[in-house]
C-alpha cells in the first residue's frame, strides 16, 4: 500500500514502448531501412499521465499490471525514478509486460503493433477504494481495451470516489469497431470528465461531427467531455457550455502520448482548482509540447515551461 496520499490515482495501461525516429518509408518484404535511433520507454496511458504530472510537480501513483519479465522491472523502476507511487503495479507470474512497437514514417502519422499482456489482469479490485478516497482525482486510461475492468465494478468504484469528493477522469483506447455502449453506460453516468480523440468518439457514438459526438456523450451521463482532434483543436460540452478551442503549432517531431498529455494538463488545472477555460489551456499547452519527441513523455513541459508557454500563447477559445 502506498504510504502517502497522491493528488492524482492514475489507473490502466502501463507499456513497455519500442519506438524509432522516423524513417523515410516503410520496408518493404525482406528490406532494412535505418532509423537514427530505436528507444525503450514507458508507455500506456496510465503511465504516460503519470509521468507527465510528475513532470508538472503533481504526486502521483499508478494502479497497473506488469508481467513476469525484464521490460517488468524496467517499467516499475523508470516511474518509481519519476518519483511516482509504485506500490500498486501488481506483477502477474507467466505473463509478458504489455509492449508497443511505434513506427515512426516521416510525412505520416505514427503506426502501432500492441501485445497486451499484462494489462489484460487488471481489474477493479485492485484500485484500493481506500487510497481512491485519499486521491483528489481518480483517472482511468485505456478503458475498454482491458477485458478485466468490468464495467459495473468499475462504475461502482468511481461512485465511491465521487462520494468522497474525488473528481473521476476517463479515458478509452479501442480495439476496433464494435458497440461499446454496454461497457461505458455504467461508469459514463459516474463520470465527471471523459476526453476521448474524435476517431473513438466517432466509433462509440456513430457521429463524424464532433459537437453530436460530444452532445450525444453529455447525454449518456458524462459531466464533461472534451473531444480531442490534434491539430484541428477541441470541442466541449460541460453543463449548459459548448466550447471549441484551437490547437498550437510546434514543431512537429512525434505524435505518441500528445492525447495523454493533453488529459495530464487538463487534470494538473483540475488539482490547481482552475476553470474549465483554464483546464483546457493546461491540457492544450501539455498536449503540444508533447509533439517535440518522439517518445509519449519526454519533450512534455515542466511547470515552469507550461506557466510561461500558457501566459504567451493564450489559448483561442469560442462558444458554440
Amino acid at each position: 500500500m502506498m504510504n502517502d496520499s497522491p493528488a492524482c490515482l492514475s489507473v490502466g495501461l502501463l507499456v513497455a514502448d519500442h519506438i524509432c525516429a522516423p524513417i523515410p518509408h516503410l520496408p518493404q518484404s525482406g528490406q532494412l531501412v535505418l532509423t537514427d535511433r530505436l528507444e525503450l520507454t514507458t508507455g500506456g496511458c496510465a503511465s504516460n499521465v503519470a509521468m507527465d504530472l510528475a513532470r508538472v510537480g503533481v504526486k502521483s501513483g499508478l494502479i497497473g499490471c506488469v508481467g513476469d519479465d525484464a521490460f517488468a522491472q524496467f517499467v516499475i523502476d523508470t516511474h518509481r525514478d519519476a518519483g511516482i507511487a509504485v506500490d500498486g503495479i501488481r506483477r502477474i507470474a507467466g505473463v509478458g509486460t504489455a509492449g508497443t512497437m511505434i513506427i515512426n514514417v516521416t510525412g505520416q502519422d505514427r503506426r502501432f503493433i500492441h501485445a497486451l499482456g499484462a494489462n489484460a489482469a487488471l481489474s477493479a479490485d485492485d484500485i484500493p477504494l481506500d487510497l481512491v478516497r485519499r486521491s483528489r482525482v481518480l483517472y482511468v486510461g485505456g478503458y475498454l481495451l482491458m477485458a478485466g475492468l468490468d464495467p459495473a465494478r468499475l462504475g461502482e468504484v468511481f461512485r465511491a470516489a465521487r462520494a468522497a469528493g474525488v473528481t473521476t477522469v476517463l479515458d478509452v483506447v479501442l480495439p476496433g469497431p464494435g458497440d461499446y455502449w454496454p461497457q461505458l453506460g455504467p461508469v459514463l453516468t459516474e463520470t465527471d470528465v471523459f476526453l476521448p480523440n474524435r476517431d473513438e468518439a466517432a466509433i462509440i457514438t456513430g457521429a463524424h461531427d464532433p459537437k453530436q459526438q460530444a452532445l450525444r456523450l453529455r447525454e449518456a451521463g458524462a459531466g464533461t467531455v472534451v473531444i480531442t482532434a490534434g491539430d484541428e483543436g477541441l470541442t466541449v460540452v460541460s453543463g449548459e457550455r459548448r466550447l471549441l478551442a484551437a490547437a498550437h503549432r510546434m514543431p512537429f517531431v512525434g505524435g505518441t502520448g500528445a492525447g495523454d498529455a493533453f488529459v495530464a494538463g487538463y487534470i494538473a488545472g483540475l488539482l490547481d482548482e482552475g476553470s474549465l477555460e483554464q483546464c483546457l489551456a493546461w491540457g492544450a499547452a501539455l498536449g503540444a509540447s508533447c509533439v517535440r519527441s518522439i517518445s509519449a513523455t519526454a519533450s512534455v513541459f515542466t511547470r515552469p515551461e507550461a506557466i510561461e508557454f500558457i501566459q504567451q500563447h493564450p489559448l483561442q477559445i469560442e462558444s458554440w
